[in-house]
């Protein structure tokens, strides 16, 4: 029905891929972000009523830092890094704070999210918070399922069979 309704080259579109998903939905890869926007107006136009469209937007890269001070914390760690403008060049409303943690031995983390480019910024250089030279390291977490034991999934979105933690045999 897509491909009957829609010409990409009469709205100057490059579709990149297609790909049918596993539930029914198509993805499609155009060259940018614009081309995207042309396309989904298009479909919204054209089959706007049988269709839905998404433009899928890239997640922000998360950061952590460590050993943080007692007196820093998610509400006021954006304001002591742009103090820093000098030595890091950080802009008001490039972080966002997520949450902060212990860890074994009583140090305290944080974990902010980013844009690309204040990622960059953050790598180069230590963060001075207070007294202490943080370090700052990527924060990245591999979810994994306990049913499967496969990645990038959940135990409750789980649709493959129950295998073995030890052997990954086909039992409990």
């Amino acid at each position: 029905m897509l491909k009957s309704k829609i010409n990409p080259t009469e709205i100057k579109v490059g579709i990149r891929s297609i790909k049918t998903l596993r539930d029914g939905r198509v993805q499609i890869k155009t060259g940018s972000i614009q081309e995207a926007k042309t396309l989904t107006k298009s479909i919204r136009d054209k089959l706007g009523d049988k269709l839905e469209t998404n433009i899928q937007r890239p997640r922000k890269p998360s950061m952590k830092i460590h050993n943080i001070p007692e007196e820093i914390t998610t509400d006021n760690i954006e304001n002591t890094l742009v103090a820093q403008k000098q030595d890091i060049g950080i802009e008001k409303g490039e972080i966002s704070p997520k949450f902060t943690y212990k860890t074994k031995k009583l140090t305290r983390n944080i974990v902010i999210e980013v844009s690309s480019q204040t990622r960059k910024k953050l790598k180069r250089n230590k963060v001075k918070l207070g007294w202490i030279n943080c370090n700052t390291v990527d924060y990245l977490v591999a979810t994994r399922c306990f049913r499967c034991s496969r990645f990038n999934h959940r135990m409750r979105e789980c649709r493959c069979s129950e295998t073995c933690l030890l052997c990954a045999g086909n039992h409990d």
